[in-house]
């Protein structure tokens, strides 16, 4: 796999022709929705297959797969655009397999009400599915926003373990702190919330829990510990796999790498494995900066795997972009979302060009436009193809379990290309 990064009178064409591969695959393994209008400095993986097949008349994937002796979910998982289509034809050309470098494994989180074209055409390329639907309360009662039974039964149609994500936040990501202390300091509280969990994942036909720590410190670690205790030996007992999510919350100060030092050792002996992530929504009050940073990465997990197995733990990958306005002001300053994809559309939109960050690994370009006759200056971070392999290579070389993907709710060809161009991705269900 090879990644270009678009350069001053690049086409489409010359790129195809330079790489040796045709156009149209190029377009569709991008998903370039404006392939004659490139952006300078957009990222354009080139992905070259090990084995292909080109279908005959009466060909069917069953029959693709069992002469290769691989499955129906390896195709899809190599082949995106089939999980849109209800026929093969003659002439398709079918990638078997990639060169890849490894097994991983990949852990994504959605919501309920996930679009469901776009969430069978991701499952292939899962292990785990965490659903963000339920918030705990302080008494140890959990609500339930949106009926999961859909999601979770196509999960599992596609070998997808799914997962009942437990939170304090809303599901629009809101947070409250106070029901997180009320729970952790009261056991009858813990008690009515087991048995709460119990019903759900019974209920449901959910294979477990992966309960989200937003708040953890040196400070209250105790305190988790012995909630994560209780839940892990109730579930557990029961048959049921318990996984925990904690955001590190690294940030930067000069040239220091801030986040809280704890002991993970017995959150480590509790948990199945355990996913790093910082969760990224809509609304974002902090001022600009990388959307994640591969050194601070780095730096963390020289810290963390001290104490956790590099078999256990799962790195999470954010999805987002951000367009915040300039000059910064807290509480006033507009700071937007956007997708991926979006954020390509809008350099072009701009006549940006995308920068790198070396240190970081992430993207990020400066635009001005002038809403209401005044000029305003933008900066635009998110990330690309470059910043996904800088964490797949960070994987590899401290052999960690996999990466975790928040969230899976927008469709990014070029996040999987990279992923399954590279990796074999495990599936505990099959």
């Amino acid at each position: 796999m090879f990644i270009h990064v678009v350069q001053a009178g690049d086409t489409i064409q010359s790129i195809a022709e330079y790489y040796g591969i045709s156009v149209a695959t190029l377009i569709l393994d991008n998903g370039l929705d404006d392939p004659d209008n490139l952006v300078i400095g957009q990222s354009i993986v080139i992905a070259y297959p090990e084995i292909t097949y080109v279908v005959k008349e009466g060909d069917t994937l069953e029959d693709i797969a069992n002469s290769f002796n691989v499955s129906v979910i390896q195709l899809l998982i190599n082949n995106p655009y089939l999980s849109e289509r209800d026929y093969i034809y003659p002439g398709d050309i079918i990638v078997i397999k990639y060169p890849t470098r490894g097994h991983i494994t990949v852990h994504g989180n959605t919501v309920p009400y996930i679009d469901k074209a776009i969430l069978r055409r991701t499952l292939p390329y899962l292990t785990y599915l965490s659903v963000l639907n339920y918030t705990a309360t302080e008494e140890g009662e959990i609500i339930a926003y949106y009926d999961d039974t859909e999601t979770i039964q196509i999960a599992k149609d596609y070998g997808v373990m799914p997962l009942m994500l437990l939170t304090t936040l809303t599901i629009r990501g809101q947070a409250n702190i106070q029901v997180a202390f009320d729970l952790l300091i009261n056991e009858d509280f813990q008690n009515i919330q087991v048995d709460n969990i119990l019903n759900i994942l019974r209920t449901k036909g959910y294979y477990g829990i992966n309960i989200a720590f937003e708040y953890i410190s040196a400070s209250n670690l105790q305190l988790y510990e012995e909630y994560f205790s209780k839940i892990a030996s109730r579930l557990s007992a029961e048959g049921f796999l318990v996984f925990v999510t904690i955001n590190p919350t690294l940030t930067s100060s000069g040239s220091n790498i801030l986040f809280e030092r704890i002991d993970y050792s017995i959150l480590n002996q509790l948990a199945h494995n355990i996913t790093f992530m910082d969760y990224q929504w809509a609304t974002n009050t902090n001022p600009p900066a990388p959307i994640s940073s591969i050194n601070n990465i780095r730096i963390f997990l020289d810290y963390v795997l001290a104490y956790i197995p590099p078999s256990k733990v799962i790195m999470g990958m954010a999805t987002i972009g951000y367009d915040w306005e300039l000059p910064f002001l807290a509480g006033l300053s507009n700071v937007s979302a956007l997708t991926l994809d979006r954020s390509i559309d809008l350099a072009r939109d701009m006549g940006a060009a995308v920068e790198f960050d070396s240190v970081s690994q992430t993207p990020f370009y400066l635009y001005t436009n002038n809403p209401h006759g005044t000029p305003v200056d933008h900066i635009v971070w998110f990330i690309d193809a470059r910043s996904i392999d800088a964490l797949l290579d960070v994987v590899g070389e401290f052999q960690l379990l996999g990466i975790g993907v928040w969230n899976i709710t927008v469709y990014n060809t070029q996040l999987w290309l990279v992923i399954y161009s590279q990796f074999e991705i495990d599936k505990v269900l099959l």
